[in-house]
């Protein structure tokens, strides 16, 4: 591999390390309220945490631009408070491959904290710990299986995000250029496909150990979830 290949694959892996770290907070949030709580409008929330598995990635690149645009609610925020600019830059990349990626990781997250049995909670305050105590204390030492599980499937997707990057980051080599905007140039290249070869076979071994993992961990914490309603 050439240096412009290896920039990409560790940009790759950057951003997709990254995106975990800005979802795995609200992923920890939903995936408890979806799994504990029932309210009105739970469907709502969870069509809303759905929604990036169905939406053309294009369209959720546009949206994310639209909204971290230098122009945009959040991008105006961020720039004039703490002046960064995330649009054609890698942290755009990050924050897209966060979203693509955040339905992924609620799944695995909810799985996991629905194995817990609520009374071990319950347990728990009664012996004096507040309920912030015991979730970090009970409910995610208990569910770390389906919490790391969503944490590496979010990251194999965010790796391979594509349409959502282009969109609000571009395709910068060496700035934002992530592999599988290298992938997509070198087609557009003559003899470009040879020079993608150990970029595409890198990708295959990566995505494979992380669903194999994930998969695996994802079984440990496969139980069948108590009733839940939907509001």
């Amino acid at each position: 591999m050439d240096s412009d290949q290896i920039a990409a694959v560790l940009l790759s892996l950057r951003v997709s390390l990254i995106g975990v770290l800005l979802g795995l907070p609200p992923g920890l949030a939903c995936g408890w309220l979806l799994a504990r709580k029932s309210f009105w409008g739970k469907t709502i929330l969870e069509t809303a945490i759905n929604l990036p598995l169905v939406l053309p990635p294009v369209i959720t690149g546009y949206l994310l631009l639209v909204a971290f645009g230098r122009n945009g609610v959040l991008g105006s925020l961020l720039e004039n408070w703490l002046g960064i600019s995330i649009v054609f830059d890698w942290k755009g990349a990050a924050v897209a491959a966060a979203v693509v990626a955040f339905p992924l990781m609620v799944r695995s997250i909810r799985l996991g904290i629905s194995s817990v049995d609520p009374t071990l909670e319950m347990a728990a305050e009664t012996l004096g710990a507040t309920r912030w105590d015991a979730f970090w204390t009970v409910t995610v030492p208990l569910a770390r299986s389906g919490i790391v599980a969503g944490c590496i499937l979010a990251f194999a997707r965010g790796f391979g995000e594509f349409g959502a990057t282009i969109m609000i980051s571009g395709n910068i080599p060496g700035k934002t250029q992530t592999m599988p905007l290298y992938v997509y140039d070198q087609m557009e290249t003559p003899g470009g496909v040879q020079n993608a070869t150990g970029v595409i076979v890198v990708s295959i071994l990566i995505a494979a150990a992380a669903l194999w993992v994930s998969e695996r961990l994802e079984r440990k914490s496969r139980v069948v979830p108590k009733q839940e309603s939907d509001g």
